[in-house]
C-alpha cells in the first residue's frame, strides 16, 4: 500500500507544478523537482511512523489518505487508528551525531510548511507543501 501511495502522490505533485506554470518553485526557493522529493519523504516518513509507532504490535492497521491538489499548493491528511503521540514533544535531533532512528517529525516538519496533527478516532496528520511564483 505505501508503494501505492507514495507513487499516487509523485504524479499528484507533478499535477501541482504543472497548474503552477512555468517557473514555479516552492516556498523555500528549491527547484520544482525538490517539491516532490520532499513531499514525499515527508509522507514516507509519515506512513512508517504510523506503522511503527502507532499500530506497533498491534495487527496492521487501517491508513486513510486524502490528497488535495491545486495551483500551487498540495495536502496530504492522513488518518489512522492506532496510538496517537504527540509530535511537539518529540525532541529535536542532534544532528551533528548523525543519529540512525529518530529524524522522521524533524523531517517532516522540515520538508513541509504546515504539519497539524489532532489525536483522536481517527488520529489525523496533515501535512501542506506551497510553490510560490518564480521571481521576475
Amino acid at each position: 500500500m505505501r508503494d501505492t501511495v507514495l507513487r499516487t502522490l509523485s504524479a499528484a505533485c507533478k499535477l501541482v507544478v504543472a497548474l503552477s506554470g512555468a517557473g514555479a518553485v516552492p516556498e523555500d526557493g528549491s527547484q520544482a523537482g525538490t517539491f516532490t522529493a520532499q513531499v514525499i519523504s515527508a509522507v514516507g516518513e509519515a506512513f512508517n511512523n504510523v506503522a511503527q509507532h502507532g499500530y506497533g504490535t498491534q495487527p496492521a492497521g487501517v491508513v486513510l489518505f486524502t490528497m488535495e491538489v491545486g495551483p500551487g499548493s498540495i495536502s496530504v491528511r492522513m488518518e489512522d487508528f492506532g496510538r496517537s503521540f504527540d509530535p511537539g514533544l518529540v525532541p529535536a535531533p542532534d544532528l551533528e551525531t548523525l543519529p540512525e532512528r529518530g529524524l522522521g517529525v524533524f523531517i517532516i516538519k522540515s520538508f513541509m510548511d504546515e504539519v497539524t496533527y489532532a489525536p483522536g478516532t481517527p488520529n489525523a496528520f496533515t501535512l501542506v507543501k506551497r510553490l510560490k511564483p518564480a521571481q521576475s
